[in-house]
């Protein structure tokens, strides 16, 4: 078994988009509170700690050495940072964002918020989700990804902003942009979980491996390139079990609460 030296990514393009938001995101609830906040207002803690949470969680899913290992070695360390760019970076970040702030911005752009509404009902943000995900595991698109350092960052790009329109819907609390009911909620969260079946069936049952780069990666690991293969597709259906069964059982209990 191969052993590597591991590394974080400190590109400065990335650290100034990760420092650039958290900035933003301080200034916004600090000093220019006032713009948007009505008077007397509190401080938004809890947007602001899952906020940089969010942040934080992307810079481990693309800075780590997570990144390295999934980029020339082991399909499920790619799968866990998309994992963890959809599932968990993208809904901290909406609920980061004080609703009030996404409000005060879109009052007076109507044009704007027409599209924005598009893009985060259901049938927008979970259809190009869904397709941009898929998309890019084809094993043409997959490998010329993995060959160009440019083309990986506009992948993980096309994954997470549509992951971030995919989860809107449950999490908005925004009422220029708002959420959906807890029935629809529900609906929702468990069409999340049938979308992806189709690549998972691919990936447990197709023909192993698929993906040319794993089979001919060293070995860092004990896994065969197969059974590699096979923990990615358990890790990305893991994720979204336990994402979309969360969400249900939130808005089940939420509705049973409201109106009992």
């Amino acid at each position: 078994m191969l052993r590597i030296p591991l590394h974080w990514h400190t590109e400065p393009l990335l650290l100034l988009l990760v420092v650039g938001a958290s900035w933003a995101h301080a200034l916004a609830c600090g000093p220019y509170r006032s713009a948007w906040a009505v008077a007397g207002t509190p401080y938004p803690v809890a947007h602001t700690i899952r906020f940089h949470l969010g942040v934080l969680v992307g810079y481990l899913a693309v800075g780590s050495p997570l990144d390295q290992l999934g980029e020339q070695f082991l399909f499920s360390a790619h799968m866990l940072q998309h994992m963890l760019l959809i599932y968990v970076a993208a809904p901290l970040l909406v609920t980061g964002i004080p609703p009030d702030i996404i409000d005060r911005l879109l009052a007076s752009r109507p044009t704007l918020t027409k599209v924005l509404r598009a893009l985060t009902h259901p049938l927008g943000g979970g259809v190009l989700f869904t397709l941009f995900f898929s998309f890019w595991h084809f094993p043409e698109l997959y490998e010329a990804a993995l060959r160009s350092r440019p083309l990986h960052v506009i992948e993980h790009w096309s994954m997470f902003l549509p992951a971030v329109l995919m989860v809107w819907p449950l999490f908005s609390r925004s009422t220029m942009l708002p959420g959906i009911g807890f029935g629809a909620a529900m609906f929702y969260s468990f069409a999340l979980m049938i979308a992806d079946l189709p690549l998972w069936a691919a990936l447990i049952f197709g023909e192993h491996p698929i993906y040319d780069s794993y089979r001919l990666a060293p070995r860092v690991s004990s896994l065969s390139a197969s059974a590699d293969m096979i923990l990615g597709a358990v890790v990305m259906k893991g994720f979204n079990e336990i994402f979309a069964l969360i969400c249900m059982g939130y808005a089940f209990f939420a509705w049973y609460r409201r109106d009992r």
